[in-house]
């Protein structure tokens, strides 16, 4: 087939995580013949090392915290400890289910898959396995692995990746996590709920921050009640092994040691030595430079996913993906308006935001043009019944659209929806204010904090 000079399919995708089978399924869809390259499995970083694994973690270490906390409910149990084996075994069922119904998906769309290692050897064609497949347009989505720092060497047993710390065939005792964003808050809620003493070290001044600062100050107390520690504000200086386990020194003199620290500061681009500066594309530190339409500067290459400088978020590379599928079969494209993309961090409490932190729409819209205001969820029945605490805040330009939602508490990622369809939609708080929200859902809070800042609230204070 690949071998055949006469085939050249309309798109040659390199990589089959999000972004690269989101544009192969459409495109396949839109009738466009499509070769999909991938070395590893089908689903890349989000199926089997990322989203999907990580959840299904978070999601046994709240079972545990359930049978240990459901006395409160009236509810007696025991709990007799975390049976690691038997989480890898849920998990891995999860990711197996879903791996199968992919693979299903990409061979019913007639897609031409091809396992193994693909280097780009031109502007249209792609080296695999000793074979050239050409094709008049090639995508590249070849994702990011976990960083590290110079002098920190990973090495898969005291000092880990999120790669290894989804295979850890223990509970650690204690850890440290380097990295206090979306990886690095999601293992140490996971971990201090299977029962590891977890301590976080964040060089910049807040959790999670590119979030409002509302939302990493809410977290941050959340996680004292927890009993999970951290420090803010200082770097990373040096690691060294101790007798049995780490040792952490900041560039501030302080010292952390645990059994394991868990290397946490984010994903880089894998691009290097797959042809892709030798055929003309432009790069900027190892990610591949795009315009909104994920073209990059050579007219038959374009590029998405976690390879470009754009949020590293699964859903961000299905749309990605899918707007080059559609621009390559002639459809009207939009481009991604990233502010307008849910985000969620899974820890416990839950993170969920869209749109603008108060901070960024000030500078956009002036300090002077900007309003907030929070509701707090002891005001909303479902989380009272839940006994989760947390806030909704909302951000808006003073008589006009609400600009930004931002939510703490568990379960705000099922209510980001909403939010996205609010900020999306340029919804002004009145006219949110005027749909009846279910009682008693945690859904109503958004709704009542509309209430609110339309001037008339409900179950708040004026």
């Amino acid at each position: 087939m690949a071998n055949d000079a006469s085939t050249v399919f309309d798109l040659v995708i390199l990589g089959g995580g999000s972004g690269g089978y989101a544009a192969a399924l459409r495109g396949a869809q839109l009738g466009l013949d499509v070769a999909l390259i991938e070395k590893n499995k089908l689903g890349g970083t989000c199926l089997h090392n990322g989203c999907i694994p990580t959840k299904a973690l978070l999601h046994a270490g709240e079972v545990a915290d359930q049978s240990r906390e459901s006395e409160q409910f009236g509810v007696k149990t025991s709990f007799e400890g975390v049976d690691m084996a038997g989480v890898h075994k849920y998990k891995d069922e999860v990711i197996a289910g879903l791996y199968k119904g992919l693979q299903g998906l990409v061979a019913s769309r007639k897609i031409t898959y091809i396992e193994g290692a693909g280097r780009l050897s031109s502007p249209t064609s792609v080296d695999v396995n000793g074979q050239r497949v050409e094709g008049r347009h090639v995508l590249l989505a070849t994702g990011s692995v976990p960083k590290t720092l110079p002098g920190l060497e990973i090495d898969g047993n005291r000092i880990i990746s999120s790669d290894h710390a989804l295979t850890l065939d223990r509970v650690p005792k204690s850890a440290i996590v380097l990295g206090g964003g979306v990886i690095g808050v999601e293992f140490a809620s996971a971990w201090k709920s299977f029962g590891s003493e977890v301590t976080v070290i964040e060089g910049l001044k807040h959790l999670v921050p590119v979030e409002d600062e509302n939302s990493s100050k809410l977290l941050e107390r959340a996680f004292r009640k927890r009993g999970i520690k951290f420090n803010l504000g200082t770097f990373f200086q040096k690691a060294e092994y101790t007798q049995d386990g780490v040792k952490v020194t900041l560039a501030d003199g302080k010292e952390f040691e645990a059994e394991v620290l868990l290397v946490a500061i984010g994903r880089g681009p894998v691009s290097q030595g797959l042809g892709y500066e030798e055929n003309g594309v432009a790069m900027d530190r190892g990610f591949v430079l795009v315009d909104e339409y994920m073209r990059t500067n050579v007219p038959t290459i374009s590029a998405v996913g976690d390879l470009v400088p754009t949020l590293q978020l699964a859903h961000v590379g299905f749309a990605e993906g899918i707007l080059v599928a559609e621009r390559l079969a002639g459809l009207k494209t939009v481009p991604v308006d990233y502010d307008g993309v849910p985000r969620v961090t899974y820890c416990h409490p839950e993170v969920a935001s869209v749109g603008l932190t108060e901070a960024k729409a000030k500078e956009v819209y002036g300090a002077d043009k900007v309003v907030s205001i929070k509701f707090p969820l002891g005001g909303n029945g479902k989380s009272r019944i839940l006994k989760t605490a947390g806030e909704i805040k909302l951000v808006q330009v003073k008589d006009g659209a609400v600009v930004g939602v931002h939510m703490v508490g568990d379960r705000m990622g099922e209510q980001v929806g909403e939010a996205q369809l609010i900020y999306n939609w340029e919804a002004l708080p009145a006219e949110v204010a005027q749909l009846i929200h279910a009682h008693p859902t945690q859904n109503e809070a958004l709704g009542e904090a509309h209430l609110a800042l339309a001037g008339k609230p409900l179950h708040m204070h004026d």
